[in-house]
């Protein structure tokens, strides 16, 4: 199950691929356009439901007074190397911040969590789980961790055609039949920038009962 997402949409690019350099003139390349704020790397983010986590003492529960212990992700940063050849390595930092009832004794638990790659907004290419360990020591209510999830998303895949690239791109000029449409209200432009868009998603590995609690929470 994926669930809707916190991050960028390719139709949120449309804002920033237009401006004007003189009197009736639009232009839409020299730096300011898609060539600037677009990469290959995939957006990192969270999706809905899946930043934070919630056990109960006793299986089933869902009563406050029998919370065991909560967790959340925060602090999510990316590295992105574009200069890695055929294929593109991206890799997720991120913190979990977790709290305990029973603080009586020294506690190891163990949380996982999933990277997703995701093509076009829905398409997975990719997913891997991993664990992250949270140590309380005796007395101690709160504690964190720092985890790591990486993913390799293909350069080309990621790249526009060119012939997109220079609709997009190109300079238009008052009077011209197209000077003033959107390129990316073409559908066959907005279905390529969708194809070629990407991201790195990261949370918690629920389980059903889990992510509904968090959605009616």
């Amino acid at each position: 199950m994926i669930p809707s997402r916190r991050a960028l949409a390719p139709v949120a690019l449309a804002a920033a691929l237009a401006a004007c350099a003189g009197e009736g003139d639009l232009v839409i390349d020299q730096g300011v356009g898609i060539t600037a704020v677009r990469t290959p790397c995939p957006a990192v983010g969270v999706p809905d439901y899946t930043g934070d986590i919630t056990t109960f003492r006793t299986p089933g529960s869902r009563n406050a007074a029998d919370i065991d212990v909560t967790a959340s992700i925060t602090n999510l940063r990316s590295t992105c190397n574009e200069q890695g050849g055929e294929r593109i390595y991206s890799e997720a930092t991120f913190d979990v911040l977790a709290r305990r009832s029973d603080t009586r004794e020294a506690r190891r638990v163990e949380l996982p969590y999933f990277a997703t790659v995701l093509r076009g907004g829905s398409a997975v290419q990719s997913k891997r789980l991993g664990t992250v360990v949270i140590d309380f020591a005796p007395g101690q209510e709160r504690a964190q961790a720092r985890a790591v999830a990486g993913a390799f998303v293909d350069r080309a895949a990621a790249t526009l055609p060119d012939d997109i690239r220079e609709r997009i791109t190109r300079r238009r000029r008052a009077g011209d039949p197209d000077a003033a449409l959107d390129p990316l209200a073409n559908p066959e432009v907005r279905a390529a920038l969708n194809r070629a868009t990407f991201e790195l998603l990261v949370g918690f590995q629920l389980t059903e009962e889990q992510l509904a609690y968090n959605a009616t929470r």
